[in-house]
């Protein structure tokens, strides 16, 4: 199968295992096709994966994946007054890491939110369906909906990092509080922590609970820098950590704290 047949291949698939979708027909442009696909992944609920279609997809999702270009962590520059940490911005992920982290919600499933702009349903619509699935395995297993602040970790399948860590931030709904920081550093030490156990080198983290989780962005960032560092002078720990941004505000907001 060339690219362009395995895309199609794909959306047929997702359609056809749909009694609600197989009215639906494939796209003739290329963007329509790449954007009801990625739909139709974000809808999927977790059930079993066929190994043709996961051999199908994978091969999709790496050649889309090597298309976007892929930032290697050993070719950023590290901060000048601290050689542990980089601030990069960027998709992460297009970084070749260890492990990056998602900002994941409660059930811990992904976005089911089709097209959603938020980073985990780019994660989850990047890596593939596996990686919904496995999550699914992990909350089967537990029993319960994820507690705000810990953390949970899984293969990165077609991404370019080894690991996804999922962590599911504190929600801002009214006045900031204590807890609510309380919460949002557990995120960052939780997620350093596992790594840890896991033989992680290198690690990004993306601006927990900012966006839709409204944690007000100077804050979040004080947070994580005071959070990480500790981390790194507590344990002694060699990790490298990466402060990945994507809104010019959070770029111009870490730039500054990190200068001290």
């Amino acid at each position: 199968m060339t690219h362009e047949e395995r895309r199609v291949w794909l959306i047929r698939y997702l359609l056809d295992e749909d009694a609600d979708l197989q009215a639906y027909g494939v796209p003739e442009e290329e963007e329509e096709q790449k954007r009801m696909l990625r739909a139709l992944m974000n809808i999927r609920p977790p059930r079993p994966l066929q190994e043709e279609f996961l051999q199908v997809q994978d091969a999709y999702l790496q050649e889309e994946n090597r298309r976007a270009g892929v930032t290697d962590v050993d070719a950023l520059p590290v901060c000048p007054l601290d050689g542990r940490l980089v601030l990069w911005q960027g998709d992460m992920t297009t970084l070749r890491v260890d492990a990056i982290v998602n900002p994941a919600n409660s059930q811990m499933l992904g976005c089911f939110w089709p097209l959603h702009g938020c980073a985990d349903n780019i994660i989850h619509s990047r890596a593939g369906l596996a990686l919904r699935d496995r999550c699914h395995c992990l909350m089967q297993a537990q029993g319960h909906e994820e507690p705000t602040g810990q953390a949970k970790i899984t293969p990165g399948y077609n991404l370019p990092c080894r690991y996804v860590l999922h962590t599911v931030g504190p929600i801002v709904d009214g006045a900031l509080t204590q807890e609510h920081e309380r919460l949002l550093a557990s995120c960052y030490t939780s997620c350093l922590s596992l790594a840890e156990e896991n033989a992680v080198k290198s690690l990004a983290f993306c601006c927990i609970s900012t966006g839709v989780f409204m944690f007000p962005n100077h804050r979040a960032a004080e947070i994580a820098g005071s959070a990480v560092r500790r981390w790194l002078d507590e344990t002694g720990s060699r990790m490298k950590v990466v402060f990945n941004v994507y809104k010019d505000l959070d770029l111009e907001i870490y730039r500054e704290l990190l200068r001290g």
